[in-house]
């Protein structure tokens, strides 16, 4: 019996099996702004606050996975935002199979994917602290013994078993990538790019709009197109 596809749009936004960081956090500093009348001086103390919060949590939980990572292949990170979720979800629906997320961050694709029916569920995450909060997410929301978080340089992580490739990496990351998932990826494999796409592929098909959008790329297709390539040079 085939495993569901993923769900609708509509349906991820209203069904969401853990909390998202940011929206809590612009939720609370909005209610500041609400709940009182913050004069100038005011203002400028929560703002700074609030910067003083963003480098400790750089310095304390992003910092360490980037010590020993050459800084052209460094990615900032960066949550991706429910509807940027949403929209890799669109792009994979009615797929099934393993999935690996590279550079998984905090772990949300891996848990949604898990959710709607991917087996395995892989991100692989240099970073320590991120991969200690991905697996909490897993946990509180029940799916800590069907997913999986391991901490491995992606370029070294064979992908030739993966049917789904999911990517929230940098357009200098992205160009490098390309090479290794032509070589490994199986000839059915799609793969899904989010917030950036990758600089020398033609998309298959494009979900949302702005820093939300995500692209989707078969392989196969790929392949073709570099052999048509080779051949015209001949």
């Amino acid at each position: 019996m085939s495993k569901p596809g993923p769900q609708t749009t509509k349906q991820l936004l209203g069904s969401n099996p853990y909390p998202a960081m940011e929206d809590d956090i612009q939720e609370e500093v909005r209610s500041q702004f609400k709940d009182r009348g913050l004069g100038g001086w005011q203002i400028l103390q929560l703002t700074a606050g609030s910067g003083l919060a963003l480098y400790a949590v750089w310095a304390g939980v992003l910092m360490p996975g980037f010590r020993r990572v050459p800084l052209k292949l460094q990615v900032p990170y960066m949550p991706a935002s429910r509807a940027q979720v949403c929209n890799v979800m669109t792009l994979l629906k009615g797929r099934s199979g393993g999935i690996a997320d590279l550079g998984s961050g905090d772990g949300r694709i891996v848990l949604e994917a898990c959710h709607q029916g991917f087996s395995p569920a892989v991100g692989y995450e240099l970073n320590p602290w991120l991969l200690r909060l991905s697996r909490f997410y897993a946990w509180r929301a029940g799916h800590h013994r069907s997913v999986s978080y391991q901490r491995e340089d992606l370029w070294k992580v064979d992908l030739s078993t993966y049917k789904n490739i999911t990517v929230f990496l940098a357009p200098s990351v992205l160009s490098l990538l390309q090479k290794k998932l032509l070589a490994e990826l199986p000839k059915d494999a799609l793969i899904v790019a989010g917030r950036f796409p990758f600089p020398d592929w033609t998309a298959c098909k494009v979900e949302g709009e702005g820093a939300d959008r995500a692209w989707a790329y078969h392989i196969q297709e790929l392949r073709q197109h570099y052999q048509s390539q080779d051949t015209s040079v001949y």
